[in-house]
């Protein structure tokens, strides 16, 4: 440990738990995490193949559903594999930098992921509304230049969460009671005033969360206001059909993740399994389903993968 005289700064390592209060099925929980991860591998990595190599894809709904994917990838193996190991193995160590890392990783890339899904909002918002500037407004350099500023905006906001907690004391205090290394779960450990670290970390949640919430339901008001005007039913429903997916990836994403925070902060009396049970799922969960709610619901990409297995099955005579 790092230690200044006899008081003691901060730890070599922590020791992360899993999930207290579960020790005993741990094992068991393992198996569904494992083939939600697996899933969350093969989606993610089939849905980029897919639109590198189909031509028709490179269109800026596309490219965004692909800057998602990388995101999704980077979340899930960011967490699940030490996560498993943990499971499988019992509590395991993690070294205090490596442990920073994590956390820098873990919600740099959600705030990415919320980023993401607002640039699509938007998207889809010009695409319904403004269909005729829609390849002027949204160009490939746009796109890149979109995504590069959601990139920053994760980095910017969620670098200052490890640089504060290396200020911070922990007398000792190794043991985290969590999965894998959480924000709020570290700064709990800490035996100094943590008003900084915590106003900071409510800070970022309502700039990412709040902000991006407000442009995503402005937009799809704008949206709905757009549809109920055109003339036929028949073109509502059409309209409505290419939002379908993006709003049940959008509901996937918040409803989980704004549970977790505010457990963190108001929900005492929450189990405390069951709060890194749903903290878990909040990383795994949407990585596994926006793979396949996309697959299902957008045609361009379930027509590509059934036109390719029906390729795959017929054999020349």
């Amino acid at each position: 440990m790092t230690t200044v005289g006899n008081i003691s700064l901060r730890p070599l390592t922590f020791l992360l738990t899993g999930i207290p209060g579960l020790e005993a099925s741990q094992h068991w929980l393992s198996i569904p995490l494992c083939s939600m991860y697996v899933l969350a591998l093969l989606g993610n990595a089939l849905l980029l193949g897919v639109i590198k190599l189909e031509p028709s894809l490179h269109e800026p709904m596309y490219l965004f559903l692909a800057a998602l994917a990388v995101t999704d990838l980077v979340l899930s193996t960011t967490t699940l594999p030490q996560m498993l190991a943990i499971l499988w193995l019992g509590p395991c160590t993690i070294s205090f930098h490596a442990c920073l890392a994590q956390m820098f990783l873990i919600h740099a890339f959600s705030s990415m992921e919320s980023g993401i899904l607002v640039a699509m909002a938007l998207d889809r918002y010009v695409a319904i509304c403004l269909p005729l500037r829609h390849s002027a407004i949204w160009r490939t350099s746009t796109v890149a230049k979109a995504v590069l500023l959601i990139f920053l905006r994760g980095l910017i906001l969620i670098a200052p969460f490890g640089l504060l907690l290396q200020r911070l004391p922990f007398c000792g205090h190794r043991v985290i009671l969590h999965a894998y290394c959480e924000h709020m779960a570290v700064v709990k450990l800490a035996c100094a005033d943590t008003t900084v670290n915590r106003m900071y970390g409510l800070f970022v949640a309502l700039s990412v969360v709040g902000m991006d919430v407000l442009s995503i339901a402005l937009s799809y008001t704008l949206i709905l206001r757009a549809v109920f005007r055109l003339p036929s039913t028949q073109e509502r429903l059409k309209a409505l059909s290419t939002c379908a997916s993006h709003g049940c990836v959008i509901l996937i994403f918040y409803i989980p993740g704004l549970f977790s925070f505010l457990t963190h902060r108001f929900g005492h009396r929450v189990p405390h399994q069951v709060h890194i049970l749903l903290a878990t799922l909040y990383l795994l969960v949407p990585p596994m389903l926006n793979p396949i709610v996309y697959g299902v619901k957008t045609k361009p990409i379930r027509n590509y993968i059934m036109n390719t297995l029906r390729r795959g099955w017929v054999t020349p005579d």
